[in-house]
C-alpha cells in the first residue's frame, strides 16, 4: 500500500484541535479516516472502545471496518464503534429507553409503515370541518410525510411548532397530524427512521447527566461525508464533542447532493463558528481520474460559490478528450451509447463492469435496458427491487417484529391472516374498535375477557390461540436459540405451503421460499458474528439494513452499471457515460423553477468525477415528454466545461456509420482472436 501523501499524513496526525479535512473526489479520504483510527489507538493511547467513526451507509461502514482491520491487529480494535449515524442513534436509544417512554423490543417503522399510519390518521381527521376523501389523502399524504421528516431532521417537535404558531391552515393541520403521528408511534412502542437521530439529541439536550455519560464513552469522534449531515445530525455531533478537541470530520461541499432529503452543506461552514480552533486541511490530489476529466470537474464547479476553495489535480496523465454525442431523439441516444460502449468493450477487451451509464432520473433507464438486452450485454440497475421489499420477506419480518414488540399493531394487521386464519376483516375492524375504546394494543386485546362481548366466541378463541402460540414462541426465542425460534415459527405457520397456494407458478413459489431461506441464513450470519445478540437485536439490525441498504446492492462484476447520478456517489468506473445532458433534465426542471441550480451543478460534478479514464456525454435534439415531442436545449453545464477538451459528434449518418464501422472492426478482431 503506497504511503500517505504529506496532506493525508498531516490530517492523520493532527489531534491538537478539531479538524475539517476538505477531501475532494478520489483524494483518499477513507485512507485518512482509517489511518487516523490506527494512529489514535497505536500512537495516542486511545482505547478502541472510546473511538467512534460514523458515516451514512452500512456499505461505507463495512469498508471502513475492513480497512482498519488491514492496518492494526484485531486485538487492538475490540469495542471500536464504526457505524452509520442511525446505528449510533439506535444504540443510544436502547440504553436510555426509560427516558423516552419506550419498552425493550420497540419497532422501527420504515417508509411503508409510516405512510400506512399517516393515511389512517388522515382518514380519521378533518380539515376545515370536512372529512378527507381518499383522493385527497392520496394526493397529499406524501407531502405531509416529507414535511414531518423535515421537521424531525431540523429537530423541531410538534410542541415547538405549536408554540411558534401559524396562520396557514394547511400548516396547522400538518402539525396536528405530526403530533398524532408521534403519539401513535409511542402507543405502538415504535420509532421511525428520523427518530433514530432526533431522540438521542432531545435526550442529550434535556438530560445533561446522560450526555456526560456518552461523552465519556466516546472520547474521539470521526465523521465521514460531513456535507451530507442534516441539522439534527450536526446537533448530535456538536453535543457529543462539546468543547473538546476530539473531532475529525471529512467532507466536500462540492459533493453535497442530498439537500432534498435534509442535508445541509452549510454545516461545513458552521464548524468554523462552533469550533473556533478548527483546523482545515485540504486533500486536492486525486488518485482516480485523468487531468482532462479533473479540469472539466474543476471548471464546472467553479461556477458555484465556495466557503473553502480547492482545486483537484492528478498525476495520472492528460487522458482522452471528453466526447459529447448529440443525436436525434432518446431512442437514438440509447442505440448510440450502447453501440459505442459495445465497440469499446470488444476492441479493448474490457470487463463490462468497467462501464457505467448515469442519468438524472430512473425513468431514463428503460431504453438503455432495451438496447443492452438486444445486444446481449449484461447489466444491473442500482436501486432496483430491494430484497426486503419482497412480500414473503416482509411477512416473516412482521412476525418477528410482533415477537419482539407485542404493541406493534402494524405488524399484527399484516400477519394475522397470513396464512389465513379465518378471521375476517369485519372481526379485525371490531377488534380495532375495541382497542381504541380500551386504549390497548391489538395483540394484548386478544387475551381480554371482555372481547367476547364484541366478537363471536369462535373468533375470540382463534385470536387467543394465536396470542398463546406467539407467547410460547417469544419465550423460546429469549430463553433458547433465537434462530431456532425463527425456524420453528416458519414451520408452525406452514409458510411453504402458503407460498405454493398463493404463487402463480411452482417456480415462483420456489423462488419465494428461497428468499425466506435467505432471510433465515442472514439472521444466522448476524447471530454467529454476535452470539450474545437477542432476537430484538437481530430484528433491529435487519430493519436498519432494509431502510438503509436499498441502493447498496452487490452486483456481478462483469455487468454494465445503470444508475442515477445520486446513486453513483462514492463509486468509480473507468468508462462513464452521462446521458440526457439537456436543460430540464440536467439541470432538472424543478431545480430550474426553484432556482436551485447549484445542487444540480454539484450533481453533474459528482457524475464527472466518477470517471477514471474516459468520459462521454450524450444529449438529444428532441425528446418525448408527457406524450409530446419537444425540442431540447443543450444543458448549460456543457457550456461551462472547457470547450477545448470537448469533442462534439453529431449528425445521424456520421454517428451511426462510425458506430457501425467501429463495432464491426472490433467484432472481426474479436473473432480473429477466438480463431487464433
Amino acid at each position: 500500500m503506497p504511503a500517505l501523501n504529506p496532506r493525508q499524513q498531516q490530517a492523520v496526525e493532527h489531534i491538537d484541535s478539531p479538524l475539517l479535512v476538505l477531501a475532494g473526489a478520489g483524494s483518499g479520504k477513507t485512507r485518512v479516516i482509517t489511518n487516523k483510527i490506527a494512529y489514535l489507538i497505536q500512537q495516542c493511547g486511545h482505547k478502541a472502545h472510546t473511538i467512534a467513526s460514523v458515516t451514512f451507509t452500512n456499505k461505507a461502514a463495512r469498508e471502513m471496518k475492513e480497512r482498519v482491520a488491514q492496518i492494526i491487529p484485531k486485538s487492538q480494535t475490540r469495542g471500536l464503534r464504526v457505524s452509520t449515524f442511525h446505528t449510533l442513534g439506535l444504540n443510544i436509544i436502547k440504553s436510555e429507553l426509560s427516558l423516552l417512554g419506550l419498552k425493550s423490543g420497540f419497532s422501527i417503522f420504515d417508509t411503508h409503515d409510516s405512510h400506512a399510519l399517516l393515511k389512517d390518521l388522515m382518514r380519521q381527521s378533518t380539515f376545515n370541518g370536512d372529512t378527507l376523501d381518499e383522493e385527497f389523502i392520496k394526493d397529499y399524504f406524501e407531502g405531509i410525510a416529507k414535511q414531518i421528516s423535515n421537521w424531525k431532521n431540523d429537530c423541531l417537535t410538534p410542541e415547538q411548532l405549536q408554540q411558534q404558531g401559524s396562520s396557514d391552515p394547511a400548516q396547522t393541520y400538518s402539525i396536528q397530524i405530526y403530533q398524532q403521528y408521534n403519539h401513535h408511534l409511542r402507543t405502538y412502542n415504535a420509532v421511525d427512521f428520523d427518530d433514530l437521530i432526533m431522540l438521542p439529541v432531545l435526550i442529550f439536550i434535556n438530560h445533561s447527566e446522560v450526555l456526560e455519560k456518552w461523552r465519556k464513552r466516546i472520547r474521539y469522534l470521526l465523521v465521514d461525508e460531513y456535507q451530507d449531515t442534516n441539522t439534527t445530525q450536526y446537533q448530535l455531533v456538536k453535543l457529543l464533542v462539546g468543547d473538546r478537541t476530539s473531532l475529525t470530520v471529512v467532507g466536500d461541499d462540492d459533493q453535497s447532493i442530498y439537500c432534498w432529503r435534509g442535508a445541509k452543506p452549510e454545516n461545513l461552514s458552521l464548524l468554523d463558528k462552533d469550533f473556533p480552533k478548527l483546523k482545515v486541511i485540504k486533500l486536492e490530489q486525486n488518485y482516480r481520474s485523468t487531468k482532462i476529466i479533473l479540469k472539466a470537474a474543476n471548471t464546472l464547479i467553479a461556477n458555484n460559490p465556495h466557503v473553502f476553495e480547492k482545486a483537484l489535480w492528478s498525476e495520472l496523465g492528460n487522458g482522452e478528450t471528453i466526447r459529447v454525442m448529440r443525436v436525434a431523439d432518446e431512442h437514438k441516444e440509447a442505440e448510440r451509447v450502447v453501440s459505442v460502449l459495445a465497440a469499446h468493450h470488444f476492441r479493448y477487451k474490457k470487463s463490462y463492469g468497467d462501464y457505467a451509464i448515469l442519468y438524472r432520473g430512473n425513468h431514463q433507464s428503460r431504453l438503455f435496458e432495451k438496447q443492452l438486452r438486444e445486444q446481449q450485454i449484461p447489466y444491473f440497475i442500482s436501486g432496483g427491487t430491494s430484497f426486503f421489499s419482497y412480500i414473503e420477506v416482509r411477512d416473516i419480518l412482521s412476525y418477528l417484529r410482533l415477537l419482539v414488540n407485542p404493541a406493534d399493531n402494524n405488524a399484527f394487521l399484516r400477519i394475522i391472516n397470513t396464512p389465513r386464519r379465518k378471521i375476517g376483516s369485519a372481526s379485525i375492524e371490531k377488534l380495532s374498535q375495541y382497542c381504541s375504546q380500551s386504549n390497548t394494543g391489538l395483540l394484548a386485546a386478544c387475551d381480554h375477557l371482555a372481547l367476547s362481548e364484541y366478537l363471536p366466541e369462535k373468533t375470540v378463541q382463534q385470536l387467543r390461540e394465536f396470542s398463546s402460540w406467539l407467547q410460547r414462541l417469544q419465550k423460546s426465542a429469549y430463553e433458547n436459540d433465537p434462530i431456532k425460534a425463527v425456524e420453528q415459527l416458519i414451520v408452525d405457520i406452514d409458510y411453504d405451503t402458503w407460498l405454493y397456494e398463493t404463487s402463480n407458478s411452482e417456480r415462483q413459489a420456489e423462488r419465494r421460499i428461497e428468499n425466506v431461506n435467505e432471510l433465515v441464513l442472514w439472521l444466522k450470519h448476524l447471530h454467529e458474528n454476535e452470539p450474545e445478540s437477542t432476537l430484538e437485536d437481530l430484528v433491529s439490525k435487519m430493519i436498519l439494513l432494509d431502510i438503509m441498504d436499498r441502493n447498496e446492492e452487490d452486483s456481478d462484476h462483469n455487468q454494465v452499471a445503470l444508475m442515477t447520478l445520486h446513486a453513483s456517489k462514492g463509486l468509480e468506473f473507468p468508462y462513464v457515460y452521462i446521458v440526457g445532458m439537456e436543460e430540464e433534465l440536467l439541470p432538472h426542471r424543478t431545480s430550474i423553477e426553484e432556482d436551485n441550480i447549484e445542487e444540480e451543478r454539484r450533481l453533474c460534478y459528482v457524475g464527472i468525477t466518477r470517471a477514471q479514464k474516459e468520459l462521454t456525454f450524450s444529449l438529444t435534439s428532441k425528446r418525448r415528454q408527457y406524450g409530446e415531442i419537444i425540442d431540447c436545449e443543450a444543458s448549460r453545464f456543457l457550456d461551462e466545461l472547457p470547450q477545448e477538451d470537448l469533442e462534439w459528434t453529431q449528425g445521424k449518418q456520421q454517428l451511426e456509420g462510425q458506430a457501425r464501422k467501429e463495432f464491426g472492426r472490433a467484432s472481426i478482431a474479436g473473432i480473429r482472436d477466438i480463431l487464433g
